[in-house]
Formats: C-alpha cells, structure tokens, sequence
C-alpha cells in the first residue's frame, strides 16, 4: 500500500485543520503525555519508520537515547520497540542498566532494509512530529487574542519606557496592538520603528508551546527553529533518573519557549512563505509566518523586498482577513495552517506610495513615528550620554542642533544620538583618551558622519 499523499482529483479544496477553540474545561494538547502509540495521533507505520531510521542513523542505541531523539514517552517508544522485535527487525543487547530502555538496540539485516526503504521516503530522523489538527488546537489555546490580557497604557508606557515618544503616540499604539492583527508603522527613517517592534515584541513574550515538528499526514514539516524560538527549558531527558526521578510534565514533543519574535527585510522573497521542500531530504522547513504562530511577525524596511508590495497582498489576502493561511506540499496537497500572528510592516516610504486602498483597508491601523522635537532630541542625547557615562552638556548639544540642522536643513533623527556618541567614544579609545562630549569632540563625530 502506498502510504505517501497524492493530489485528490475528485476534490481540489484544502485541506482544513480544525480551528476550534478548546473549552475552558479541556488541558491544552501539550499538556498531556502519550502513553499509547494511538494518544500520539499518528500511524503506527509512521512511528515505527522513525525509529528505525533513528537506529541507522545511529548504528545502536538504548531505548532512552532513542527516545530523547524522538522525543517520545519511554512507555510509547517502548511499545515501539516490542513491536520491532516482533517483526525481527531489531536486537538488543544489555545496557550498564537493569531496566528494559537502558538495553542497547540495533538493526538486524530486514530493519536496516526497511530503514532504507522509509529513508528513500524522508530522511526525517528528529523529534516525532505532532498532527496538524493538533498543532492547529494548541495555537487556539494560545492565541493572541484570548490568553493575554488587553494591553493598556500603564503598561505600554513600561514597554516603551527607555524610548522618548510623543504622548499621543501611546493613544494610537495602545489599540493597534489590542486588534492583535496587523499594524502599519511608518515615518522617516532612524526614528525607532523597529525599537518599538522589538519593544512589543518582549511585552507579549509569555510562555509559549510549540512543537518541534508537524505532520501532515505522513509529511514532516520541520517547525521549531532556535534564532526565532527561544527555549526556555534544558533538553528534556527520557531518563527519569536523569531528572531527580520526576517525569515531564507534558508531552516532549512540545517546547516551552517565548512567543516568537521573527523578523525578516530586504531579503524576503515569496519562496519565503511557503513551504521549503529539500528534494534530498524530503521533508519541509516551515515558512516564516507558521515559525511566527503566536507571536510577533515585522516585515522591516518594507516596500524594500525582493517582491512587490502587491505580490505580498496577494499572497496574503486571506491570512490578512481570516485566521488561517493556505500551504502546498510538493505533491500539490493543499492545507490550511492557523494564522495567529500580529503582523507589523515598518516602512520609512510613504504607504500611499507602496500600496494601493485595498491593503491598506487590510491593516485596520496606521500609526506614524514623527522626527522628535528638539526637546525631545535633547532627552535622547541625554539619556545616550548616560549609557556610556558622559557628562551631558545641553549647550554643546543645543550648538549642534543650530549649526547642523537649524542652518542645513537637516531634519532631526531620533538615531543620530546614539551615533554620534558612539563615534566619540571610538575616536577616544583610538587616541587613548577618556571620552567627553564637547563641541570640538562633537564636530568630528558630525564630520564624520554626515554627508555633504
């Protein structure tokens, strides 16, 4: 029988993974450990297939490491192993251990044979994958919308504390993030659009589950990624010796992290959001928006990629409106993901220029990030001065502010700060000499650094 998944001619909908939200009375997905082949969701064969491509790829192993690769309960990758040895596909050996998962197991002739069979199929090898459905039930029970609190502005005031801002520009950020959908921020460049990103970004970093992989049915889709997803806990150990005797307290194929933080710039291309299929591995990375799931997705400098603002529109015109985006497996298969994400674009372009009103319409919020005021030029400076211990000087900052931007035109940049400062204190430690903000120090730096 052909267990690999093949376009359906008689029906060329997608596939829907369920979005219902989980009652109150019922524990989130990853909070329950699998005892049984049939609690992990998945086929036996499935399973079965992952473990012994583990085992070639490790040559031997006891039942604990095994299950540490999978990331699978001992009792469920115990079952798997009585199973194999049914079939005499495997042998095993005794460990430094007394009990059954420190024995040492490897392939005999037909479970290497059937290794290479599964291995032609997908060299996934990693942490056992969790359903679709199942990851879509999780993302409900942790959505943006219903776990965490409304944000109100005692506490985006904290969020944006070591910024100067406009008073009036928490009245209109403080609801944007509220719609926990899309935001577009934009204003001149180097005034803090992705400071104020990042900011929110740490306000909403609560706990977070996600697993390390999902399944589609027998597909894999590689999710969990460390620069995006940051673990909060050590590797979890099959071992419950290993860990003081206590067993885990969920299911290890689930990760507890931070709500996600991904960022992409001039470098998003379309491939970027759709699934990345290695021929030779046969298994998918999952795109940018699915690692995003239930966190904070910021398009920088956009207006900027390789793909056209329109082009984005388009791939997004449902994600944007509904809260699940649409994937397509090599086979042609298509699927529906959860889509939870907010979604901030950040753009120094004037947005009129890059899309059209039926984007726009899209993001429910515009919020523009103005040049500071001088007063408010002069905090930053004054705050920046303090980060690197300098003694701060408003009249030396006030000369400035008369003979580069009063007299040239040059309009004032929340950034310029933090660079010029950071120019002073070079050109001191190359010279062997203590850092000081004066107007001699300070017109080298402006030499420097402005052009013309």
């Amino acid at each position: 029988m052909d267990d690999t998944l093949s376009p359906r001619p008689d029906d060329d909908k997608p596939e829907r993974a369920s979005s219902a939200t989980p009652s109150a009375d019922s524990p989130p997905p990853f909070s329950k450990i699998p005892t049984t082949v049939e609690e992990t969701g998945l086929d036996e064969g499935f399973l079965l297939d992952l473990l012994v491509k583990a085992l070639y790829a490790g040559g031997s192993m006891s039942g604990y490491e095994a299950a540490e690769r999978l990331m699978l309960a001992p009792r469920v990758l115990n079952a798997l192993l009585v199973t194999l040895r049914k079939m005499k596909l495997i042998e095993e050996s005794k460990g430094t251990g007394t009990r059954r998962l420190d024995y040492i197991y490897f392939l005999l002739t037909e479970g290497r044979q059937r290794a290479r069979e599964a291995m032609a199929e997908s060299t996934y090898a990693g942490p056992c994958p969790v359903p679709l459905p199942i990851y879509a039930e999780a993302v409900s029970a942790q959505a943006l919308g219903g776990r965490l609190s409304k944000v109100d502005r005692a506490h985006l005031e904290e969020g944006l504390s070591h910024l100067v801002l406009d008073e009036e520009l928490f009245d209109r950020l403080g609801p944007a993030i509220n719609t926990w959908r899309s935001i577009f921020i934009h204003g001149p460049p180097g005034n803090g659009k992705t400071a104020i990103a990042q900011a929110i970004a740490e306000m909403i970093s609560e706990e977070y589950y996600l697993p390390y992989a999902i399944a589609v049915e027998r597909h894999v889709i590689k999710l969990f990624d460390p620069i995006n997803h940051k673990a909060l806990d050590p590797p979890w150990q099959a071992d419950p010796e290993a860990q003081g005797g206590d067993r885990p307290d969920g299911d290890p194929r689930w990760l507890r992290c931070r709500r996600p933080f991904v960022v992409t710039g001039g470098e998003m291309t379309l491939e970027m959001l759709d699934l990345a299929f290695d021929p030779l591995s046969r298994y998918y990375e999952a795109p940018l928006q699915v690692k995003a799931n239930g966190g904070l997705l910021l398009v920088d400098d956009f207006g900027r990629q390789m793909i056209s603002p329109r082009d984005l529109l388009n791939r997004w015109i449902v994600p944007m409106e509904e809260p699940f985006d649409y994937l397509t497996l090599h086979t042609g298969q298509k699927f529906a993901v959860p889509f939870d994400i907010l979604t901030i674009f950040a753009t120094n372009i004037e947005p009129r220029d890059l899309v059209d009103e039926a984007f726009l319409r899209r993001i429910l919020y515009k919020v523009e990030i103005k040049d500071p005021t001088p007063e408010q030029f002069h905090r930053i400076f004054e705050r920046v001065c303090e980060e690197h211990d300098l003694e701060y000087d408003a009249g030396v900052v006030e000369g400035l502010v008369e003979r580069y931007y009063g007299a040239q035109d040059q309009p004032l940049r929340a950034c310029h700060p933090r660079d010029l400062v950071t120019l002073i204190v070079a050109r001191a430690a190359f010279v062997g000499e203590t850092p000081q903000l004066t107007e001699q120090t300070l017109m080298e730096a402006c030499e420097a650094y402005f052009v013309g």
